[in-house]
C-alpha cells in the first residue's frame, strides 16, 4: 500500500536557510532510497519559517527503511537546534473514490 508522508517543521527566526542547507543531503540521499517515490521539500510562502517535507512511499517498510537511514538521522540531529518546535508529521493512504 502506497503511503503519503508530510512533515511541517517550523524552524526558528533566522535559520531558515541553515535548515535548507542541513536539509539538501537528507533529501538526496532519500530520493535514491528503495521504495522512496517521491520526496520534496517545501517552504510556506507566508511567514517563510514553515517548511514541508511531502514524500511517497512504496509501502510501510519503506517508510521504516528511511526512518533508519544514516542521512535521516544526521539530519535530525542537525535540525534539532533549527527547529523551534516538534515537527508535525501526518501520514496517509490513498483513498478509491473510483468505485
Amino acid at each position: 500500500m502506497t503511503l503519503k508522508v508530510v512533515a511541517f517543521v517550523s524552524v526558528k527566526p533566522g535559520q531558515e536557510e541553515a535548515f535548507v542547507a542541513a536539509a539538501k543531503a537528507c533529501v538526496a540521499a532519500s530520493r535514491d532510497e528503495p521504495g522512496t517515490l517521491q520526496y520534496e521539500l517545501w517552504r510556506e510562502t507566508e511567514g517563510a519559517r514553515r517548511f514541508v517535507f511531502n514524500e511517497l512511499y512504496a509501502d510501510q517498510a519503506a517508510v521504516a527503511a528511511h526512518m533508519q537511514s544514516a542521512h535521516f538521522k544526521a539530519f535530525g540531529l542537525a535540525a534539532r537546534d533549527l527547529a523551534a518546535a516538534r515537527p508535525e508529521i501526518i501520514v496517509t493512504e490513498a483513498v478509491d473514490v473510483a468505485g
